[in-house]
């Protein structure tokens, strides 16, 4: 492990200049504190948790000191926000402070949201509040528990410096880590502009240094939009198989590598509702939970027009083709397995069809069902879990085909079935009650609950003695808390 000033940088994004960011330094937040940091994200950087506690972090991530090799800059894109082309976006309160080169050879972004102004800032104040803050930390490293891909989050530090939002507020900021902070809006925005030579030359950057495989191809755009598609594909059925609703699933907001991104007003189902919208300020519902799949490929439509300079129509159109049904075969076998089926039939997509179903109607708690199902033999854990559906007989014909189908899977044990099912349903998610109640804490000067949130969310799948009310069923208000863009 490495103290904070051995880091090694490489900063390969600010070497395209200043087309494709504006150089600026972080305006520092006062009375700096770390609130929570991630040991596994740290490590990343080759740094332990103890250097974490050293009152260099806090200042450092706080916008009070920087290294030397650094190069912050504040990158330039733009995207489709609701569907309508917006032309200039940009770094409007984060900044790339550089690239760490790790010991393992890789690059890793050092992202520093709520930084302060930069050319991008429009109206706004380049802040972020703790609350946002604490809520992407958790959602981050959550996400990652659980097996979908992320961008992680390393830490957070509060402040007493005011912000105002709804109410004044404390600004925070947290330092977020990814191979790359390119996104969709990223290369939109010198398709739109026509700059060509700076398009081919970010095109050519993301091509060599995240898809080097596909240069060995005859059409190597072509064949990273392809691995774009992919990666787009299981990433949204990962969000569908556990409940992630994202909220802004803006072109700016899809990153170039295909990993959740850019955390808003995003949420965890609690009961099952294909309809839901966990962002308030959402009125048309574009981007609730069942409109993620549509929505999904909609970006990447929006993707492939921006590489229609390297790429013929006709190719680009084949390839996002492919989406739904990469999504659905990914899809499939994520539910299969939360089943805790191990083979395939023709006839799985309508048993999880009908299930889902049920489950719309009696509001039964997405992710709690699939972990009690795992727990007792098909026929005894769905006799248990009968009560909380209002259709029974409905639940009982599907429980009937349900045990029917385990019956005719390879012979295992009841013990190795609820090991091959725990393994892969969650007991612990980041439920809004929760984040919430951890914030009021924080937002108190008392970070504790921050910090036990996240310790438990970094196991989800495992029990966790002590730990059983984070496995609760929220209460009444905390289904109904109102998550908006506002940060």
């Amino acid at each position: 492990m490495k103290a904070l000033d051995e880091l090694t940088f490489d900063n390969r994004f600010a070497r395209l200049g200043d087309a494709f960011s504006t150089t600026v330094l972080p305006e520092p937040i006062a009375d700096p504190r770390l609130v929570v940091a991630s040991e596994a994200a740290l490590a990343l950087l080759d740094l332990d948790l103890a250097q974490a506690e050293q009152p260099l972090f806090a200042e450092i991530f706080s916008g009070h000191k920087l290294w030397a090799e650094a190069d912050p800059r504040a990158m330039v894109y733009s995207g489709h926000q609701f569907g309508s082309y917006n032309p200039r976006l940009g770094d409007g309160r984060g900044l790339l402070l550089g690239e760490v080169y790790n010991d393992a050879g890789e690059h890793w972004d050092l992202h520093l949201k709520g930084a302060g102004q930069t050319p991008y800032s429009r109206m706004g104040d380049g802040r972020a509040v703790l609350r946002s803050s604490i809520r992407e930390f958790l959602a981050s490293e959550a996400l990652h528990a659980l097996g979908i891909p992320t961008s992680r989050a390393a830490c957070v530090i509060g402040s007493s410096t005011p912000v105002w939002r709804e109410t004044q507020e404390r600004a925070a900021m947290v330092l977020r880590l990814a191979q790359s902070h390119v996104r969709f809006g990223s290369l939109e925005y010198f398709f739109y502009t026509k700059q060509p030579e700076q398009l081919k030359q970010l095109a050519d950057h993301v091509l060599s240094l995240h898809y080097p495989e596909c240069l060995e191809q005859p059409e190597p755009y072509l064949a990273m939009f392809r691995v774009i598609v992919e990666r787009q594909a299981e990433l949204i059925a990962k969000w569908q198989a556990y409940g992630f609703c994202h909220g802004v699933m803006n072109t700016d907001n899809m990153s170039i590598l295909g990993i959740t991104f850019d955390f808003g007003p995003f949420a965890f189902l609690d009961d099952f509702d294909q309809h839901f919208v966990c962002n308030h300020s959402d009125h048309e519902g574009r981007y609730s939970f069942s409109n993620q799949v549509p929505i999904g490929q909609w970006n990447l439509s929006a993707l492939a027009q921006a590489l229609t300079p390297f790429v013929s129509v006709e190719a680009l159109r084949e390839a996002l083709d492919l989406f739904l049904p990469l999504y659905q075969a990914h899809y499939l076998d994520l539910m299969r397995r939360r089943l805790g089926l191990t083979t395939a039939e023709d006839d799985d997509a309508d048993l999880i069809a009908r299930l889902l179903q049920l489950m719309q109607n009696s509001g039964v708690d997405y992710t709690l069902f699939f972990r009690h199902l795992g727990e007792e033999s098909a026929d005894v854990a769905a006799g248990k879990l009968r009560d909380d559906f209002v259709d029974m007989l409905g639940f009982d014909a599907w429980a009937d085909a349900y045990t029917a189908r385990i019956a005719r899977e390879p012979e295992s044990s009841q013990e190795d079935r609820r090991t091959r099912m725990h393994a892969v349903n969650p007991l612990y998610i980041l439920r809004n009650y929760l984040a919430q109640r951890a914030i009021e804490a924080a937002e108190q000067g008392d970070d504790s609950e921050v910090r036990r949130l996240h310790q438990v969310l970094c196991k989800p799948f495992d029990q966790q003695p002590g730990m059983e009310s984070y496995a609760q069923r929220p209460p009444d208000w905390g289904k109904h808390l109102e998550i908006s863009c506002s940060s």
